[in-house]
């Protein structure tokens, strides 16, 4: 069903490494706005104007009442390219697997990660900003025209990914009317939102610790699962959050898009079998699984965008993107040694 990762890669496009320093994400935009473009065109096609539009309508007036610290950046991507840009910075609507570890080849923790999202034309219109913030450089595996952060590495300090919480559910009502009585919590919400939560810690957070403790006590607009591996060894957690409450397991362990700690409300996972990725990812935390040996189905799946690794220690960060089921880019790597 999918393409072996190390098949011939020579028609595939590159993953651009763009240096950015100190700019942010309307310079990555400005630098790429031709996949920002493919990227926007693919997610109206997919779902139509008239959605887009009225998603668009409905983050806008969320970041104005939020008051999110980064609108304005949105507003000046949406200024060039009316339709999607704001949809794209606030949706909530994506499945994921996470796995962090001690490294088996080299020193320092190891973070496994894959995101799935069925939306055409994430896979191959990724880029790696290598960006520097207050507490140093980091690099960003994102999309330009996105102004959080979904998973990233700031080699000598850690890396983190997000990964989509489970639906809450109340009294057993049917699901549309569950994920409809959520959106209207989050809109009504003026915290962060978990992908500028991430963003806020990649640029400010010196250490491991410091990262670990702002990701479980920052109240947020809606539940996550945030996972953070450290530099040294056994630094690593997997952080379950609803809005004000955090339960923490630390490494070695995975996380999808359900919840493990038996302390939250039961929810809906998310994404294609949430709890067998999970326990797939769990096994491999356990194992000595290099490059993309542990990329087996359901962990990689038709929804499959980004599959990656890192470790902060090393500076070893390694992806590819996908698209239905398939490589949609060459693999990209790099060391710190190679580029800081």
């Amino acid at each position: 069903m999918f393409t072996d990762t190390l098949a011939p890669r020579y028609t595939l496009p590159v993953i651009p490494l763009v240096d950015i320093g100190t700019g942010g994400p309307v310079e990555i935009f400005e630098r790429e706005r031709d996949r920002a473009a493919d990227l926007l065109e693919h997610g109206c096609d997919q779902y139509s104007h008239i959605t887009i539009d009225c998603l668009d309508a409905l983050s806008r007036l969320w970041a104005s009442y939020a008051r999110n610290p980064h609108r304005c950046e949105v507003a000046r991507i949406a200024s060039v390219m009316p339709r999607g840009v704001w949809f794209m910075n606030f949706c909530l609507e994506w499945g994921c697997t996470s796995g962090i570890m001690t490294d088996p080849t080299n020193t320092g923790m190891r973070l496994l990660r894959t995101l799935d999202w069925p939306f055409h034309g994430l896979g191959r219109n990724l880029v790696v900003a290598k960006q520097k913030g207050p507490a140093g450089v980091y690099f960003n595996v994102t999309w330009p025209g996105f102004t959080g952060v979904v998973q990233a590495m700031a080699p000598g300090r850690f890396a983190l990914a997000l990964n989509q919480a489970p639906l809450i559910r109340h009294l057993n009502l049917p699901l549309y009317i569950d994920w409809l009585i959520n959106r209207a919590k989050t809109f009504s919400s003026k915290s962060v939102p978990p992908v500028h939560l991430m963003r806020l810690t990649i640029e400010t957070c010196k250490n491991y610790a410091e990262a670990r403790e702002l990701l479980a006590s920052t109240p947020l607009a809606l539940p996550a699962i945030f996972t953070l591996a450290g530099i040294a060894p056994g630094d690593g957690c997997i952080i379950e959050r609803l809005e004000r409450r955090a339960e923490i397991r630390e490494a070695p362990g995975a996380a999808a898009n359900h919840w493990i700690n038996k302390t939250f409300r039961p929810g809906k996972s998310r994404g294609i079998e949430s709890l067998r990725r999970q326990r797939l990812m769990g096994g491999f935390a356990l194992s000595h699984v290099s490059e993309f040996d542990w990329l087996t189905y359901p962990i990689i799946n038709e929804d499959t965008r980004l599959v990656m690794y890192a470790n902060p220690n090393t500076g070893n960060l390694c992806l590819q993107g996908y698209e239905a089921g398939n490589p949609a880019t060459q693999v990209f790597k790099m060391t710190t040694h190679d580029d800081t």
